[in-house]
């Protein structure tokens, strides 16, 4: 296992478990030296399935792999049930 650090991965593609691409990672939440999330900004066709919103934060429990992509579990994806934390505008 490769440790590696934050700012290395910023930028990296995201994609689901499924194969389908996500987004790119903008950004680590970090709390008490932990990652809790991360911000990415989506792209592709998953913008049109969380109306338009350009971010959203996954939360780490979402991550399967972290390498030159990031892979997440297809469930971190909007549905009607639930929600992901949209990113304002103002942040992107």
């Amino acid at each position: 296992m490769r440790v590696r650090k934050i700012s290395e991965v910023l930028g990296t593609k995201v994609y689901t478990d499924s194969g389908d691409f996500f987004g790119e990672i903008e950004e680590a939440n970090l709390h008490e030296n932990k990652i809790e999330g991360w911000r990415i900004k989506v792209g592709g066709s998953v913008m049109s399935l969380i109306g338009g919103a350009r971010g959203v934060i996954i939360p780490h429990q979402f991550v399967r792999a972290i390498s030159d992509i990031f892979i997440i579990n297809k469930t971190a994806l909007p549905s009607q049930e639930s929600q992901i934390e949209e990113v304002p505008a103002e942040l992107i």
